[in-house]
């Protein structure tokens, strides 16, 4: 026979058990503690491998300028024209100068042969073969200077074009229509965006563990402005300290741009780096089961009974597929990765447990 206090029990075991089995077909996942590297944040400055100031290799008047500042040349491309009639008029002159060159060489191959074949018959006297031959030394002599100042002469007239030595973007213009350029003037300035690096300031105090051979390949991560990490092992610690601040500077080269790849930095440009100088532990939660609600930030924790609670939650950093946890959760708790389901189930526990309550307090 079941007295009254048992039969007021058996709803509450039915609530009970329907609560269980709404928090046991949640899909969970535990908190877990992952090892994680240690960094050391920083502030980098990029800027470009190729930077460069063309200067004029000749002497001319500045005929043509064909890019201005902010514009985008490819490699090769000519930037600026040097008046070239003079240098024209030089190139005339020594080709001119190595035909006159050649055909006194050939004249003195004709000489040479015809003074050999005397020579043989003992019709010239030895000295006659030694002129003969020096004629013919000096005539190639002269057609190799000739030869020379005529590709001398090529070059001069080349360097009245200035051309783009790689594809970038034009940064400065040193010179304007009319004006005389010398050789070592300064023309143009540009750098190229397809390969940059950072430089950052390292404290001393953690320079040997940025130093250490044992670290991992990716000894380094730069933070770009649209949330993308790059990570890199291919950096260059300068062998001294600034004695005013007691830092070394670090070069820690970007990997080379594909595509639209890195096209978001600049020289010029702040970035965060993090140098990776050890390892941590650390709890994480998956990302999915992070509920952001205005300023509030918390998870559906599913308790050994399948009851399930609303749990406030402290986040650190943000990891490709969870977060850091700073406060709020311990490690081995069960969270719901369907906060939606789960905030449906809490709903409902909530509504059963206050129709207990009501019941027992009619009964």
């Amino acid at each position: 026979m079941l007295n009254s206090k048992m039969i007021a029990a058996v709803p509450l075991l039915l609530v009970l058990a329907a609560q269980t089995a709404i928090g046991a077909s949640l899909e969970t996942s535990p908190v877990q503690s992952q090892v994680l590297p240690r960094e050391y944040k920083l502030d980098g400055v990029v800027e470009a491998v190729n930077r460069t100031t063309l200067s004029a290799q000749t002497q001319g008047q500045v005929e043509a300028i064909f890019y201005d500042v902010d514009d985008v040349v490819e490699k090769g491309t000519v930037l600026v024209r040097l008046k070239d009639t003079e240098h024209r008029a030089r190139v005339g002159q020594a080709a001119a100068d190595l035909k006159s060159a050649a055909a006194r060489l050939q004249q003195a191959k004709d000489e040479h042969e015809r003074v050999v074949g005397l020579y043989r018959k003992k019709n010239v006297s030895e000295s006659a073969m030694d002129k003969a031959k020096a004629d013919l030394a000096s005539a190639q002599a002269e057609l190799d200077a000739a030869t020379a100042r005529l590709e001398q002469a090529q070059e001069q007239l080349a360097y009245t074009k200035i051309r783009a030595p790689y594809s970038g973007i034009v940064t400065h213009r040193h010179v304007e229509l009319g004006e005389i350029a010398s050789p070592g003037s300064p023309v143009m300035s540009g750098i190229s965006l397809d390969e940059l690096r950072v430089i950052v300031d390292v404290p001393q105090s953690i320079i040997p563990a940025v130093r250490a051979p044992d670290q991992s390949k990716a000894r380094v991560r730069i933070y770009l402005p649209d949330d993308e990490v790059v990570e890199t092992g291919e950096i260059t610690v300068f062998p001294f300290a600034d004695l005013g601040s007691n830092t070394f500077k670090v070069r820690i080269d970007l990997p080379p741009k594909n595509g639209d790849q890195h096209q978001i930095l600049f020289p010029g440009m702040l970035v965060k780096t993090g140098f990776v100088i050890g390892e941590k532990s650390a709890l994480t939660v998956p990302r999915a089961a992070v509920v952001h609600r205005s300023e509030v930030t918390g998870v559906y924790v599913i308790g050994p009974e399948g009851r399930i609670s609303f749990r406030l939650v402290r986040l650190g950093k943000m990891l490709p597929d969870a977060y850091v946890v700073l406060g709020g959760l311990s490690e081995g708790e069960q969270v719901a990765m369907d906060p939606i389901a789960a905030g449906v189930a809490l709903k409902a526990q909530l509504e059963a447990a206050r129709a207990d309550q009501a019941e027992q307090a009619h009964g």
